[in-house]
């Protein structure tokens, strides 16, 4: 059978409202880890957005893959911590994850199965195709099918938004899957979030463990620009603040990579580091002079690159 073609990922493009229309599909936004999976020859691997092999990060995951009842198959979704009340949780993702803690696959999209490539089929029709897959096999709970809601895009944004949710994927049900960013596929975020570059941190103060504050920017024309502190003690674990600690200790450096410098951090408490690890905060606006407003970390995301972090707008 032929080899599968590779997993490029199609994503949302951001919009600051929900579109009007009666016939795209709607889905909630997941919060976690965009996962790719290939089944072929009895083999599973799991690639993130970039293309990284992160199969042996979720073996679980792996494993209720190779239980879907098909020779091969590519399979496009998020990996995700689901919290009680059915909203995923991308905080609860990296306090679950190290403490080998079950996770979930939420499948929405099918673009090879068993030797055929169905990504040039409508959405709907692929869903379906999704849909009937998970139902005939015996993968267990770990692998679940995203199901969605057609047209009513404000009323479902705003159930989402009362839920707690990050926000809503509005997708086109007649459009081929197409990697890359593109408009076929709109996201409505119910709070402002975005990703940004660790470019220093602060000590701890008190009994508090491993780092105080992180400093974090964003490139523009080339330069990483400084947007803010962002404090580390809510939702977190010691051993997840001594684990980052160890981290940012590893990439410490003496410049500053900023673009100005930063004022009126104290010296003698606060360490520059090489831009090398993303993080996802949530914040409530940008300030006029572009920081972030009562920011709060979410977590670390090892599915993006440094450089590639821009203002979203």
């Amino acid at each position: 059978m032929a080899k599968l073609p590779p997993y490029k990922a199609q994503l949302a493009t951001l919009v600051d409202a929900p579109p009007e229309t009666s016939s795209a599909l709607v889905e909630l936004k997941l919060d976690g880890y965009r996962i790719g999976a290939i089944l072929q020859s009895g083999k599973v691997k799991l690639e993130s957005r970039r293309n990284n092999d992160w199969t042996a990060q979720f073996p679980a995951v792996a494993s209720a893959v190779k239980k879907l009842s098909a020779k091969t198959a590519l399979l496009d979704g998020e990996v995700a911590a689901l919290m009680p009340n059915g909203i995923t949780s991308f905080q609860a993702l990296q306090n679950t994850a190290s403490a080998g803690a079950k996770l979930v696959y939420f499948v929405f999209d099918l673009l090879h199965l068993d030797g055929e490539d169905v990504s040039a089929l409508p959405l709907a029709e692929r869903k379906e195709k999704l849909r009937e897959l998970i139902e005939r096999s015996d993968a267990g709970e770990t692998i679940r099918f995203v199901d969605h809601v057609v047209g009513d895009v404000k009323r479902v944004f705003g159930q989402a938004c009362k839920l707690g949710a990050e926000g809503v994927i509005v997708k086109n049900a007649t459009a081929a899957y197409r990697g890359g960013r593109n408009t076929l596929w709109l996201k409505v975020k119910c709070v402002h979030r975005q990703e940004l570059v660790i470019g220093g941190f602060t000590e701890p103060e008190g009994a508090r463990a491993g780092v105080g504050a992180i400093l974090v920017g964003y490139y523009e024309d080339g330069a990483l620009k400084y947007a803010g502190k962002v404090g580390t003690g809510k939702g977190f674990t010691r051993d997840y603040l001594t684990n980052l600690r160890t981290q940012l200790d590893a990439i410490e450096q003496k410049e500053c990579a900023f673009e100005p410098k930063p004022k009126g951090l104290k010296a003698a408490s606060t360490h520059w580091v090489k831009p090398k690890i993303v993080v996802e905060v949530q914040f409530v606006e940008w300030t006029s002079d572009n920081h972030l407003r009562h920011p709060s970390l979410l977590g670390i995301r090892r599915d993006k690159l440094p450089r590639d972090v821009v203002r979203e707008s």
